[in-house]
């Protein structure tokens, strides 16, 4: 799709996967593929209905290829009549591979290492936590998912700066040139998947985007211009919960 100088690029928002099982039980999860909750089936419909409250439409959606992130799509779209509308899924918007840490309990392991190296390891930008040994079943190359890809882009660990390597060609390959068309977008991902994207969309340096914190089924809303830098950029729905769930987040490694 090329650009029209005269075509209003259409709106995008993001949405964190409602809660899932592992978020409950406070385990790093990384590419580890579990299912949402029942709080996170609520979430994602309550996601749903507060961007029909709010007058919003889609035109496409984009995904990861994890169940959690699928799954609140398909309860968005449901939510709101848009089951026919076309989605892609790509590994790309998969959350960061959390390496090693994969299926720890995250305050246990701040217990274990230190609260400092955990909050390194979980909200530093270039620093990826330990990596998982290539016979290590939490490795990518077990699942046949990712069967079709490179040895070189199966990752053993990721930083966030790794994340955004991978999602960044993909954002201006895939997801801009629909915004540009006019057409409205949805992408339902994971928390650093999406910290990524909105490092890119609003220009956030990499000290300020350590302490970012996205909350899992809250609509993130873009309006902007024709340059895809945002003009708008809020939470959609209530302020008190959005803090709530945001600082939910930023609590998870507390000892």
């Amino acid at each position: 799709m090329t650009k029209n100088p005269k075509t209003k690029p259409g709106k995008l928002v993001l949405v964190r996967h409602g809660q899932s099982e592992w978020n409950l039980k406070n385990l790093f999860t990384g590419w580890t593929d579990v299912d949402l909750t029942e709080n996170g089936v609520a979430e994602a419909k309550l996601a749903g209905q507060t961007l029909l409250e709010a007058g919003l439409r889609f035109d496409i959606a984009f995904t990861s290829v994890l169940v959690r992130a699928i799954r609140t799509m398909w309860l968005i779209m449901e939510e709101m009549d848009l089951m026919w509308i076309p989605t892609k899924r790509d590994w790309r918007l998969n959350e960061r591979h959390y390496g090693a840490l994969q299926g720890l309990n995250k305050a246990q392991t701040a217990v274990e290492h230190g609260a400092d190296q955990v909050e390194i390891w979980r909200r530093s930008y270039n620093i990826a936590p330990p990596a998982v040994a290539i016979d290590d079943q939490r490795h990518p190359s077990f699942d046949p998912r990712y069967g079709q890809l490179k040895s070189s882009e199966l990752p053993a660990t990721e930083s966030l700066e790794d994340t955004l390597a991978r999602v960044e060609p993909y954002w201006r390959g895939q997801i801009v040139p629909e915004l540009r068309s006019g057409r409205h977008v949805l992408v339902a991902a994971h928390g650093n998947s999406l910290r990524a994207l909105v490092k890119i969309l609003e220009t956030i340096s990499d000290v300020q985007i350590t302490k970012f914190n996205i909350p899992t089924g809250v609509p993130r809303l873009y309006e902007l211009d024709q340059d895809i830098h945002p003009i708008r950029a809020e939470y959609l729905g209530d302020s008190d919960s959005v803090a709530k769930a945001t600082q939910d987040v930023a609590d998870q490694a507390k000892i």
